[in-house]
């Protein structure tokens, strides 16, 4: 590219920045959606081990007993009303992406207490999603730098962003 002064260069350089940011929010706003997805999908059912999350201890007799007396889904862990579960949303905003829930049994289910193992939800969720997220923001990278993709399609990366 040729420029004709400095003051062409310096305008050339800020719209690469917008349109990298742009494309770069753009795929956090998928990947923070595809963590709120499958966050919401893991409650109700049993958990396997991933990463540094271990699996979910079975329910104690007297929960699915209690749950059972107020009406409740037998053998669905952390789901009892729906309530928490649909709590979790997320927001994206400036490069910054934020999921989780504001009922604060979550955060009890998450890290376990003294009287309750850990179910963990959220960071199970950001890890299985782990590969989706590094081909998303890749592919937006790209696309942010090169007002396209300029990744062929065999390689798996998305391009949708």
């Amino acid at each position: 590219m040729d420029f004709k002064d400095l003051g062409s260069l310096a305008l050339h350089m800020a719209a690469q920045e917008v349109a990298l940011l742009a494309s770069l929010n753009a795929g956090l706003e998928k990947c923070a959606k595809r963590v709120e997805q499958t966050a919401k999908a893991e409650i109700g059912h049993y958990q396997a081990a991933v990463g540094p999350y271990f699996e979910w201890a079975p329910l104690a007799d007297a929960t699915e007993a209690a749950k059972a007396l107020a009406g409740y889904r037998a053998d669905a862990p952390l789901e009892a009303s729906g309530e928490m579960r649909d709590s979790i949303e997320h927001k994206t905003m400036w490069l910054e992406a934020i999921i989780g829930s504001k009922d604060p049994k979550l955060f009890y289910h998450e890290f376990g207490t003294e009287n309750m193992p850990a179910r963990a939800v959220m960071g199970p969720a950001v890890f299985r999603n782990k590969e989706y997220i590094q081909r998303v923001i890749g592919a937006a990278t790209i696309s942010g730098l090169f007002k396209g993709s300029a990744i062929h399609a065999s390689l798996g990366y998305d391009s949708t962003v």
